[in-house]
């Protein structure tokens, strides 16, 4: 009886380890969401692998800075936001617009700059 309830036991504890792998895994993230990385955002609205606009935001400093993001993709498709002074405690925001399907495990990036400085680098994996 002790060696049914060992084997019971140790099949119970091997299977809560692989679901908690799949559970820490997660799946990557879908078109639709945000993700942020220091003081940059990047967020989408549309859902599948179709982008149809990619909103950056860049969280200001407590003084006026020059800020201007760079949004792009692995497969090649890439977009620059316009240049904007902000003023400090402003949060400077701005889209661009792929509008088009990309093939599911492609990575989205954006990078905001502050000043000519690099202050983040959020990335997101597009699913189906």
């Amino acid at each position: 009886m002790h060696g049914i309830t060992k084997k019971i036991l140790s099949g119970i504890g091997a299977m809560a380890a692989a679901l908690g792998c799949v559970i820490a895994a997660g799946p990557p993230a879908a078109a639709a969401g945000k993700w942020c990385n220091h003081s940059v955002c990047i967020q989408t609205y549309d859902t599948g692998n179709y982008l149809g606009r990619v909103e950056v935001s860049v969280t200001n400093t407590n003084q006026p800075n020059r800020i201007r993001a760079r949004v792009w993709t692995t497969n090649g498709w890439s977009a620059g936001t316009k240049t904007e002074d902000v003023a400090k405690f402003r949060t400077y925001r701005d889209q661009v617009y792929p509008q088009r399907h990309f093939p599911p495990g492609t990575r989205l990036c954006a990078e905001g700059f502050r000043g000519g400085a690099s202050v983040g680098l959020p990335c997101t994996t597009i699913t189906n």
